[in-house]
Formats: structure tokens, sequence, C-alpha cells
């Protein structure tokens, strides 16, 4: 009997062709986001979490393309943080409380981006590849479920609508064409980072789905 590994293996091409596009695709989804606060003419109820985590996420994962030299993890990564940069100066422009609500994550990423290159230079060489990929697989799968942290308010208020949905969606397809690929490989270490980001990509669209939250109100017309 055939494994599902052995299944997948003929499509190995194709899924991580679509694997790589998709991630690249999964950064512009930052762009909706920008959209919703221009349209509100504010960033309340809107967090700044994805587009400075993006940029943390992409300084520490630029770290571990260095370790690894791989030239294609550094171009992706280098398009991640600029991305995010310019959706994180837009965020800032339309906030009204920029040190809460922007400023103070952006100290406290610089700040664990600082360890961690640190770490990579105290760490010893022939064991840094492997912890620090340990250490970037736990913070990705930190930012990935963060908005699982107001999950009892969403529940109790029946709203949901303060997940990105683009964004969330798009994490969820990425991490399961990733998960599929990891399947071929059969990489254990890739497998289990994959299995958990789905997990919660996929707990976070049920409750978009479950709680999409009140339609918006429409502005009445003025009466002439």
């Amino acid at each position: 009997m055939e494994t599902l590994s052995q299944i997948l293996l003929p499509y190995k091409d194709i899924i991580g062709t679509t694997a790589s596009y998709l991630t690249i695709a999964q950064f512009f989804s930052g762009v909706f986001i920008c959209l919703d606060i221009r349209k509100k003419g504010n960033t309340k109820d809107i967090s700044s979490v994805p587009f400075v985590g993006g940029i943390m996420m992409g300084l520490a994962m630029l770290k571990y393309g260095l370790l690894l030299k791989d030239n294609v993890m550094l171009q992706v990564n280098y398009s991640a943080i600029l991305l995010n940069v310019f959706y994180s100066v837009f965020y800032y422009v339309y906030s009204t409380d920029k040190w809460n609500e922007i400023l103070k994550q952006f100290t406290v990423s610089a700040g664990l981006v600082a360890v961690l290159w640190g770490y990579c230079e105290w760490e010893n060489p022939s064991l840094v590849e492997d912890r620090y990929g340990l250490i970037v697989t736990i913070l990705m799968l930190g930012l990935l479920g963060s908005p699982l942290r107001d999950v009892k308010d969403i529940i109790a208020k029946k709203d949901a609508s303060q997940i990105p949905f683009v964004m969330t969606l798009m994490a969820t397809l990425v991490t399961f064409v990733w998960l599929l690929y990891a399947i071929i490989l059969k990489n254990t270490f890739m497998l289990a980072q994959n299995v958990a980001g789905f997990l919660l990509c996929f707990i976070q669209m049920a409750l978009i789905v479950t709680f999409p939250g009140k339609p918006a109100k429409a502005t009445k017309k003025k009466k002439n």
C-alpha cells in the first residue's frame, strides 16, 4: 500500500512551486488591511502585530538565511521586510495612539531581534543552525497564533472581525501547501512546524466563519 509521501511524490515540483508563489503572494495580503485602515480613517480594532511581527520575523529569518547561505531565503525575507516596513509606516500615519499601538511593539521587537542576532554570534557554530531554527519556528508559530490571545472575547462577543481575513486565509493556504511538501520530503522538523501553523490558522478561519461580526451600518444620507 502506497504511503501519502509516495502518492504526492510525482507532484513534488508542482507543490513546491505553488508553495513558493503562495508565500510571495502572502506578503501582499497586508495591502487589504491597509485598505481597511484607509477606509476607516484610523487603526481602531486593527492590530499592528502582523506588520511589526512581519518585520521581526523577516529579520530573524534573514539571519537564518545567512547561516544557511541560502540566497532564495535571503531574497524572500528582504521582500518581506521591505513590504512590512511600508505597511508599518502606513499604520503609523493613521494611528491615533502611536506609542501604544505601534511604537511599543516595534521597540520590543527590535530588542528581541538584537538578542537573536547576538545569540547567533555567541552560540557554538556546530549547534547554532538547529537551535536557531527551532527558536524562529516557535516565534513564527507565536506570530501566526497571536490573534487567538483574544479568543475569549471573540467568543463572548461573537465577533471575530478583528482577525484579518485575507492574511489568515493566505497563511492557512501557505502552511497547508508547505505541509504537503514536508510530507513529500519526509522532513519531520518541517512537518511539525507546518502542522502546528496550519492548525493555528485553521482555528482562526473557523472563528471568522462562525463569528463574522455585525456588518457595518450604512450611513444615512443627509436630507437636503
